[in-house]
């Protein structure tokens, strides 16, 4: 995978922007078929490459590369359209056809649609971007770790603020301002005309649910049928939408403790509460006296919140695993961890975009008192969801935030699992209440991120897999 500018150019170039709009008169843009790069190559994908706007209310300016990837439907007498795709993050989303047909999309869905796949603008194949990030600044990942003391918070606060001001240094910062959520919709828009098509549908996850969100609501009328699974609250990932996760883990980790009590050859608990008590427990050990393999207090905490994106025998026995070994003093079971340089670029892309989407409160003591109360309201993953990113140093954005609209057909259905470590049902319903008549809500009675053709429940699958072949859009908010 492929791979300075001083803060003040960065923020007086921001400063003399407007609100960027899609001009009517605005050119079609082509797309260059080319070969996949060797990890994207897989069987059915073919690969593109489009110039599109760095900056849409200048068409005809400076461009940026967006690489997508297709899997045509291979049945013209069932083909409606296409079907473009986002697996969240904001990260790579090449492949993501190809994962979608191995995780067992209906052939129906892949008979009515080709179904389009996109590294968004800056991350991946898409003109990447970079922060120049050391290998100790991408194992904080793109979610905080957990404050243990106060201090914590002030000590995150410097090794943000360097980051951000990385970001602004880098050899990317000229597109720093235009990697938005608003622009990657209308790159997604400009993708849909390339192709040839009057209207796109779209399926999303997670962060992809903000971004079909967006979406829908600039492109009211190109937008087809728009699902969105697993989703975040109508103001996106901002400061609140990220401390929502603590709730999330509080929402989702029961379904882990009955489990793990149910199966005592890992002693953990013989009761759910058992098992709770445990989870803090280790996270105090660790906290005081890291593992044989260095691993602390912090990255135990975020290692459960990963293994709750999952469910069933699958997910909870590997977390499981891991929390024996950390009990018993034991080495880690394998894990399988991409390569530092994908975790470079998926960083920095994707806090060019939540940075830039929304404004971060920039005081250091705002932190630090939502980090005091989300650790007493959410005990488990408070002090890690609400403590400081590197978006409170980022310039304010150069565009006004979407407001996701109620104006626009009936055409869009949130999935939403009740228990959800990331995405919760509570910021969920913020965006049903944002959209108002144009949506209807299907909340899956489940656990884990993700539940279109990622869980099992088949009432769940089959309603969303009607509406996409079919149309058949539900009269009102159902459950399974």
């Amino acid at each position: 995978m492929r791979k300075t500018l001083p803060l003040a150019v960065v923020v007086a170039a921001a400063a003399a922007l407007v609100v960027p709009g899609v001009s009517s008169a605005a050119p079609v843009h082509e797309v260059q078929w080319v070969a996949c790069p060797a990890d994207v190559a897989l069987p059915g994908l073919e690969c593109g490459k489009l110039q599109l706007p760095l900056d849409y209310r200048k068409p005809q300016g400076r461009k940026t590369e967006v690489m997508i990837t297709r899997l045509a439907s291979k049945n013209p007498e069932k083909r409606r359209g296409i079907l473009l795709t986002n697996p969240g993050g904001p990260s790579e989303g090449l492949t993501f056809p190809f994962v979608l047909k191995a995780l067992g999309l209906p052939q129906s869905v892949q008979d009515a649609y080709d179904i389009i796949g996109m590294d968004p603008r800056g991350i991946g194949y898409s003109s990447p971007s970079t922060c120049d990030l050391t290998e100790e600044q991408m194992a904080a990942g793109s979610v905080p770790p957990y404050a243990v003391k106060p201090s914590d918070v002030r000590k995150r606060a410097d090794e943000t603020k360097k980051m951000a001001e990385q970001c602004l240094a880098s050899s990317t910062a000229d597109a720093l301002p235009y990697n938005t959520t608003a622009n990657i919709a209308r790159d997604l828009d400009s993708v849909r005309a390339a192709l040839g098509e009057k209207t796109a549908s779209f399926l999303g996850y997670s962060y992809g649910t903000y971004l079909g969100s967006v979406y829908a609501t600039l492109f009211p009328k190109s937008s087809d049928r728009v699902v969105i699974d697993s989703n975040l609250p109508a103001s996106g990932w901002d400061v609140e939408g990220g401390r929502l996760m603590a709730r999330g883990v509080e929402d989702t980790f029961p379904d882990f403790a009955q489990w793990a009590a149910a199966h005592p050859e890992y002693h953990l608990g013989t009761t759910p509460q058992q098992v709770r008590a445990k989870y803090f427990d280790l996270a105090g050990r660790l906290d005081a006296k890291p593992s044989v393999e260095g691993i602390n207090g912090q990255a135990f905490r975020m290692l459960t919140f990963a293994g709750l994106y999952g469910t069933g025998d699958a997910a909870f026995s590997k977390l499981a695993a891991s929390w024996k070994a950390f009990d018993t003093n034991q080495p880690q079971p394998p894990q399988d961890y991409p390569e530092v340089p994908r975790i470079q670029a998926l960083l920095a892309g994707r806090l060019h975009v939540i940075c830039g989407d929304s404004e971060w409160p920039s005081s250091v003591r705002t932190y630090e008192r939502n980090v005091a109360l989300d650790r007493v309201r959410y005990p488990m993953f408070g002090a890690a969801a609400a403590n400081i990113q590197p978006c409170a140093f980022w310039p304010k954005p150069v565009e006004k935030q979407v407001q996701l609209s109620d104006r626009g057909p009936r055409n869009i259905l949130m999935v939403q699992n009740e228990r959800d470590p990331a995405t919760p049902l509570a910021g969920a319903y913020s965006t049903r209440r944002a959209f108002g008549d144009r949506a209807a809500m299907l909340t899956v009675d489940q656990g884990g991120h993700g539940a279109y053709v990622i869980g099992k429940n088949q009432c769940a699958n089959d309603k969303v897999t009607s509406y996409l072949v079919d149309g058949r859009f539900p009269t009102h908010d159902v459950k399974c």
